[in-house]
């Protein structure tokens, strides 16, 4: 049945509009989805839709043309909007469509730091050109840019653009508090900001905007997702994170990352082998073939014990990762790099 064939694609987007009634277009949405056959998640909500669904092509072709036609969409979607990859149904446990406060999840009501309040837009070549010049001012100490990730740590540590501070926060609704946080480093400089598709930085720049403390701030529109469509080896290098099965996407054979356990180069995630644990963890085969599968020792502690239990005994998520890591970090960036940052 050619809609369920292995060869097909996961496809990415986003689009803020006014959805007078989140309910029915959600109805809706479901029904599309399923009629289609595809998996995967759609966030809408009243400011508008965000979605990551995967299928045959034959059936993402028609969920692209489905919802160009779409009155709501029709004057503020384009093809443009959408990212595509390899990929599939398997990609996706099953289908998920609900009706939420906000698109994407930073924590900050849309009411009071609005999407239309976004930094300036790059076009993937335009951000390769700021990239560059970014990269040859900070060589040499002058440079009054910062090259922002708004990703989470798990994410930027696989994949990142050279030279970028990538902020270690586990989630996007941590990304206000570590901004509050860090004002300081933000004060008087051109930022430019990055994320997968785009859809993080159109409230963190906002929400950035807000402090009125950059000097100018700017985003790559479409993500990585579209800057490595023209530059797949460009200053982004290692895998792109996505949030599906397959975890990662690769456009150049770097590995910048290491196995936890042994630090060879490593960049392939795995779930912690503890069952309530929830966080990934890089490790090698070598490794894991050891039985290293666990993303901390307490984990992995806790597995044993549980692997020699009667299974009717539930534990709850304790790990020395979350633990360990403050919620939001405070950088510290001597005083000569800020100088340096200086005219």
């Amino acid at each position: 049945h050619a809609m369920d064939s292995k060869v097909g694609e996961v496809l990415l987007y986003y689009c803020y509009c006014e959805v007078k009634d989140p309910e029915k277009l959600c109805a809706w949405q479901k029904a599309l989805c399923q009629h289609l056959h595809l998996t995967g998640k759609v966030r809408v909500a009243s400011e508008g839709i965000n979605g990551t669904v995967g299928g045959s092509k034959v059936a993402t072709n028609l969920y692209i043309e489905v919802m160009l036609s779409q009155p709501l969409f029709k004057d503020v979607l384009c093809q443009e909007d959408f990212k595509s990859s390899a990929g599939g149904a398997h990609c996706f446990p099953d289908l998920r469509v609900g009706v939420f406060k906000e698109i994407v999840p930073m924590g900050i009501d849309p009411e009071i730091v609005s999407y239309k309040e976004t930094g300036i837009h790059l076009s993937p070549q335009e951000f390769h050109r700021e990239v560059e010049q970014y990269l040859s001012k900070a060589s040499k100490g002058q440079s009054d840019t910062i090259l922002l990730d708004c990703r989470n740590f798990y994410e930027s540590k696989i994949g990142h653009f050279q030279g970028c501070l990538a902020p270690d926060i586990r989630k996007f609704s941590y990304f206000p508090s570590y901004v509050d946080e860090n004002l300081e480093l933000f004060k008087d400089k051109r930022v430019l900001m990055y994320c997968t598709g785009g859809i993080r930085c159109e409230r963190g720049s906002a929400y950035l905007r807000s402090k009125a403390v950059c000097r100018e701030v700017y985003q790559l529109r479409g993500g990585i997702h579209k800057y490595l469509e023209e530059f797949p080896d460009g200053f982004y290098r290692g895998k792109l994170f996505v949030f599906d099965e397959r975890y990662s996407i690769c456009s150049n054979e770097d590995i910048i990352s290491a196995c936890r356990y042994c630090a060879t180069l490593w960049d392939q995630y795995k779930l912690c082998s503890s069952q309530h644990c929830r966080q990934l963890v890089l490790t090698c085969p070598s490794c894991r073939n050891k039985g290293l599968t666990a993303c901390c020792p307490v984990c992995q502690e806790k597995e044993l014990k549980v692997n020699s239990r009667a299974s009717g005994q539930t534990l709850k998520e304790e790990c020395e990762c979350t633990r360990r890591r403050p919620r939001v970090p405070i950088e510290h960036v001597s005083q000569k790099t800020l100088d340096a940052g200086k005219d």
